[in-house]
């Protein structure tokens, strides 16, 4: 048996981490000793193995708890965690996509700054200067209602 500290050794988790997680009920083979210590087993050992893996992989607290509870459900609950791994990779995905997006328009603006600074460009990244430079990005910043006002 091993203290929450020789867990937290083990696993490479924190001994917050490794509280935090009995707490929520993601392990459910953790005993207590008399003195209402936690205690962990090998079981217990492998499940906040399991637990850090999915939290790695960016997986909410509340669907590593559906996990869990589906893994203790046993084998019959096989399609239902894999669908639940499926959904999480999409939903990784998704980030992933837009992250990308991010990376791009971030790329964009690193190029312009670097023709404000090459002094090729004016500064139209600084919205103090917007009124006096409308007349460049007039499209963007302003909406046609605005401008003829």
């Amino acid at each position: 048996m091993h203290t929450v500290k020789e867990a937290a050794f083990i696993t490479g988790l924190t001994e917050h981490a490794v509280r935090f997680y009995t707490d929520k009920g993601l392990v459910p083979s953790v005993q207590r000793d008399k003195n209402n210590i936690r205690m962990f087993d090998e079981q217990s050992i492998n499940w906040l193995h399991g637990i850090k893996c999915l939290k790695q992989s960016g997986m909410p607290i509340e669907d590593i708890k559906t996990y869990v509870d589906l893994c203790l459900e046993g084998d019959s609950t096989i399609p239902q965690r894999s669908a639940l791994m499926s959904a999480h990779k999409d939903a990784a995905l998704a980030k992933l996509e837009e992250a990308k997006r991010h990376v791009a328009h971030l790329e964009e603006k690193t190029a312009l700054y670097q023709t404000i600074l090459e002094q090729r460009t004016p500064d139209t990244t600084n919205p103090a200067n917007w009124a006096r430079i409308q007349y460049m990005h007039g499209d963007v910043f302003y909406s046609p209602a605005v401008r003829k006002a």
